[in-house]
């Protein structure tokens, strides 16, 4: 029977956080981190070297800097990415002497990465079961080995983190095209990716259509589906600068979340020094999770209504001069009733009429959205839905106004755009081939879906790994886990030990690589790099800080190495890329016609902007016009009593846990918790602080965790990434872009007799 807890102070790390978001507590975070990271180390400096003209971007989040000309511009989150990469801790080769894979494998993740920097390559010893050194030359002997032993080149997986550089991307493709593969699962698969291939069907381009300066002259700002407090802080600047000329900002989002609701700029003496936050949504709208599409639909049916008792609300003089598939979308619209809309987001039409209000009556509409539209089983429609939206009142083309795709990692957009893709263009195969010489495969290749299931079903046999802890963050841990390690060759470059490091293939190679902070030194001289943020702005990153011992190599260097190994015959000059990222450059320009100039360009303060074509109203689409996509069988999840979705928490990036703390949500020193609405607690005959088991239709089952009440939508949960990936298949994601459905997962929740799990 469940017992009852009235007061969230009855129970072990949960609380209610009442402040701002910001504020003492993120000065205080950073102070932490900072102490517990980097010690007396004077490498603290490099937090003022952050998105600065001279210095280096910031590896966290992709959000813009004003013009890279800020003498302060981090937020707490960055913060806490820079020291865990400049920290002075070290895995070294007496670690891993100390260590056995086995023990290492019963460690956390948290305990794992927070252990240190990698300082030597390494293989796996299956005799000793331990982690040795190796020499570079052998690390890429070994590798280069094994690829070349592989029956065909698709057997090989070339897995790619948004952290790497453009200089290190274009390498990396360049090494996977020559070696005669597209298999490039890579992060924007399991994040954005729906935008990629939504967006240019309704628009012509994959990318956001909007500047940091838009923002400034929005007339209204819409934030769906995303977190702006932990995943991308220095959001809230903009928005609070926004919020304080009276610019409305309507919220969409099934959890209350502290960085959508006020903010309290540690940045600002006097704000901080007075009770005072700047207030942020003005309508706060608490959409049922998988609802997004039918409150879409819902708006515009409104807008229509509005424009028929109004006039003027619709744009037709730009629909007719600028788009096509108008009528098909308005009967769709018109066929759709107020009553599903209702039941699938849980949202009142009152509640939608007024969004639309707000819509109808700003000239200049600014719609911002994350992970919480994109990663459903019909994300890309969903996508599509806010396009639509916005070209019914021609809101492209014009300052202030235009899509706003929330990006991740720092630059994986710009690993996109430099051939990180599985889907290559013909014309950029065509240049790349005249540039270097080689023949690239035209075969499409894997995403990352696709590929975990070639290694799992034997039909690939090699990861390679430029980053990121791939095993981790895909859905079906466990599928994925047996997939890696029955391969042929393991490769992982990374800055840090994870636990796809730990996953044994026949050959296992970790190659420790410099981080964004640190110097690059080759035989030209010290190296720079260049990162993409989330508007399309291409800027210069220099590191500063000392690499975490001598036999730590960049990125661009060990792409090259292992290609090198790989192909004997290469008729690419590796090494003189490698010594000069400037050649580098001037192979994205030779295969990228929008790189034109680089590295002229990119040598200005604040880099340059690539062409976004609707900013000119040109729609690279085979017609040349935009395109309304209506979707009349959008999925029906009313028949779903429960939806969970996974979230990260305030001390977490993508799968790198930094602490067990999650400070706006009020969890501190915990991560097993299950977030419900206190009327579906009560409809459950639970109680906050009732252990429960969570199991999907297909028995997919969480056991143990701790269900606490929390302001999120009626027939909604939430749990934590990546310990709630068990729940999700990896058959289970958007058919229009692979996608893995994380945000949306049916669920049954009963109470449990089993102890907590995933505790600190």
């Amino acid at each position: 029977m469940a017992h009852s807890h009235d007061a969230e102070a009855d129970l072990v790390g949960i609380s209610d956080y009442r402040g701002p978001a910001g504020g003492w507590g993120a000065l205080g975070a950073v102070a932490r981190t900072v102490r517990e990271q980097m010690k007396a180390s004077p490498d603290t400096r490099a937090l003022l070297q952050m998105n600065q003209p001279d210095g280096f971007d910031c590896p966290g989040c992709a959000w813009p800097d004003p013009k890279h000309t800020s003498s302060f511009e981090f937020c707490e989150n960055g913060a806490k990415a820079v020291t865990w990469e400049a920290t002075v801790k070290r895995v070294d080769p007496d670690f891993f002497a100390r260590h056995t894979a086995s023990e290492l494998w019963t460690w956390t993740d948290h305990k794992l990465e927070d252990a240190g920097r990698l300082t030597e390559p390494l293989r796996y010893d299956p005799e000793t079961d331990h982690y040795v050194p190796i020499t570079w030359e052998e690390a890429f002997a070994r590798g280069g080995a094994a690829l070349r032993a592989l029956d065909h080149a698709d057997e090989a997986e070339f897995y790619c983190s948004g952290r790497a550089s453009n200089e290190a991307a274009f390498l990396y493709q360049l090494f996977a095209r020559e070696f005669g593969t597209n298999n490039f699962p890579d992060c924007s698969n399991m994040c954005h990716e729906a935008t990629s291939s939504g967006l240019p069907k309704s628009i012509g381009i994959g990318k956001g259509t909007v500047t940091l300066e838009d923002f400034d002259l929005a007339d209204a700002i819409f934030c769906i589906g995303h977190n702006p407090g932990t995943n991308h802080p220095r959001m809230l600047s903009t928005l609070a600068a926004a919020s304080k000329r009276g610019v409305p900002i309507v919220v969409a989002n099934p959890m209350r979340e502290r960085g959508l609701e006020r903010f309290k700029s540690p940045q600002h003496p006097t704000e901080m020094l007075t009770p005072r936050s700047t207030p942020l949504a003005s309508e706060y709208h608490q959409v049922r999770i998988g609802g997004d599409m039918a409150m879409l639909k819902g708006m515009m049916k409104a807008l229509f209504a509005l424009d028929e008792a109004e006039g003027g609300v619709i744009d037709r003089a730009f629909i007719a001069q600028h788009t096509e598939g108008f009528e098909a979308l308005q009967a769709d619209i018109e066929a759709t009733s107020w009553t599903w809309i209702e039941d699938q987001s849980r949202l009142t039409r009152e509640a939608i009429e007024s969004m639309a209000k707000v819509y109808a009556g700003a000239e200049r509409v600014i719609v911002c959205y994350g992970m919480g539209i994109t990663q459903h089983a019909h994300g890309t429609q969903n996508v599509q839905a806010i396009a639509n939206l916005l070209l019914l009142r021609g809101q492209f083309g014009k300052p202030g106004a235009g899509i706003c795709p929330l990006r991740g990692h720092s630059n994986v957009q710009g690993d996109r755009t430099v051939g990180i893709t599985e889907l290559p263009a013909e014309d950029m195969l065509d240049r790349l081939d005249a540039a270097f010489g080689i023949t690239s495969p035209r075969k499409h290749g894997h995403n990352a879906v696709e590929a975990l299931a070639a290694m799992r079903d034997g039909r690939s046999k090699a990861l390679i790994s430029l980053g990121g802890n791939l095993a981790v963050a895909m859905p079906d841990p466990e599928a994925c886990f047996a997939a890696v390690r029955g391969l042929d060759l393991s490769v992982n470059i990374v800055t840090k030990f994870n636990r796809t490091c730990l996953l044994h293939a026949k050959e296992t190679l970790v190659l420790p690589c410099l981080g964004r902070t640190e110097l690059d030194l080759q035989a030209a001289g010290p190296q720079w790099v260049t990162v993409e943020d989330s508007m399309s702005m291409v800027h210069a990153s220099r590191g500063k800080l000392q690499p975490p011992g001598p036999m730590v190599r960049s990125e661009p260097a060990i792409v090259a190495g292992l290609a090198r190994a790989a192909l004997p015959q290469s008729a690419v000059d590796w090494e003189g890329m490698t010594a000069d990222y400037d050649r580098i450059r001037d192979g994205i320009e030779a295969v990228y016609p929008d790189f034109h100039d680089f590295n002229l360009r990119v040598r200005k303060p604040g880099g340059f902007r690539l062409t976004i074509a609707p900013d000119d109203r040109v729609w690279k689409t085979p017609s040349g016009k935009a395109q309304f996509i209506a979707h009349p069988h959008a999925e029906d999840n009313a028949a779903q009593p429960l939806l969970l979705t996974t979230i990260r928490s305030h001390d977490q990036y993508n799968t790198t846990i930094y602490s067990y703390d999650d400070r706006y949500r009020g969890v501190t020193g915990r991560r097993d918790v299950i977030f419900a609405n206190e009327v579906d607690l009560a409809m459950l005959g639970l109680s906050h602080g009732d252990k429960v088991d969570v199991t999907t239709p297909t028995g997919r089952m969480l056991k143990g965790f701790t269900i606490v009440r929390h302001a999120i939508a009626r027939g909604s949960l939430a749990a934590y990434y990546p310990e709630a990936n068990c729940l999700v298949p990896l058959d289970d994601f958007d058919p229009a872009s692979g996608t893995p459905a994380y945000k949306s997962i049916p669920v049954t929740v009963t109470a449990s007799g089993w102890p907590a799990v995933h505790r600190a």
